[in-house]
């Protein structure tokens, strides 16, 4: 769930389990930071991209996902490629940088609860509603569930060894921005729906519906636009001097 941090650290991805610790001083803010995850050789689908497209899968054969966050994604694909030919060529190859140091603790409890709250407590939402009868509930939960798998996804496509810096950023403020609007129409379907069933779970999804909103809008006006952006493209532009 990167947020737009990195495969190892971002929105919706999780913290790569796989990061082995080693001292390192980079003494120069905008010097990329060292990927600890021996990125030599870069898997072509991980287990977590896995995961998060068996959950598209799910949520699109459920048929609770509209045309429109079908295109989305597709477009998402296209115009991800179009940035990396027409406006960011990978001008120096970004395999061993990072925009933030995945070992920063805070940034990776960051992550983990925005996965909880974006990811996990939503699909278990899903679940219960399946199994009470809670149509409404689910068909409101499903959209933002299948965007930010399918952002959880793409990230581990852009953050591989083919994509400069720019490309990256672009997925999850892409995704972020997108989602704000699946969020507003789920805010409205809690609030506003009549279920028979228990008050519990009227009470959790509303709850869960806030409580998403509130992470997701911070995640994209309080870090990806005023922070990760502007360092991401600080980054990328100071490398190409170098290189020039």
């Amino acid at each position: 769930m990167s947020g737009g941090v990195g495969p190892t650290c971002s929105d919706i991805s999780l913290p790569n389990e796989d990061v082995q610790a080693h001292q390192s001083s980079h003494p120069d803010p905008l010097k990329p930071v060292p990927n600890p995850a021996n990125p030599s050789k870069t898997r072509f689908l991980t287990l977590r991209q896995l995961n998060c497209l068996a959950v598209m899968i799910i949520t699109a054969a459920s048929g609770m996902v509209s045309p429109e966050d079908f295109a989305f994604v597709f477009f998402s694909v296209i115009y991800m490629y179009l940035l990396l030919k027409v406006a960011f060529p990978r001008k120096i190859p970004p395999r061993d940088s990072l925009v933030f140091d995945p070992r920063n603790k805070i940034l990776r409890l960051y992550v983990t609860v925005g996965a909880i709250i974006g990811l996990y407590l939503p699909v278990a939402y899903i679940f219960e509603g399946i199994l009470e009868g809670d149509k409404q509930g689910i068909q409101a939960t499903a959209p933002h569930v299948f965007l930010l798998a399918s952002q959880v996804f793409m990230e581990g496509v852009a953050f591989s060894d083919r994509f400069s810096i720019p490309v990256r950023v672009y997925v999850p403020v892409f995704y972020n921005t997108r989602r704000i609007f699946t969020l507003v129409d789920w805010l409205r379907s809690e609030f506003s729906k009549e279920y028979s069933g228990s008050a519990r779970r009227l009470y959790v999804g509303r709850v869960l519906a806030v409580a998403n909103m509130a992470f997701w809008c911070f995640n994209l006006f309080g870090f990806l636009l005023p922070v990760y952006l502007p360092k991401a493209f600080k980054m990328y532009y100071s490398e190409s001097k170098v290189k020039d």
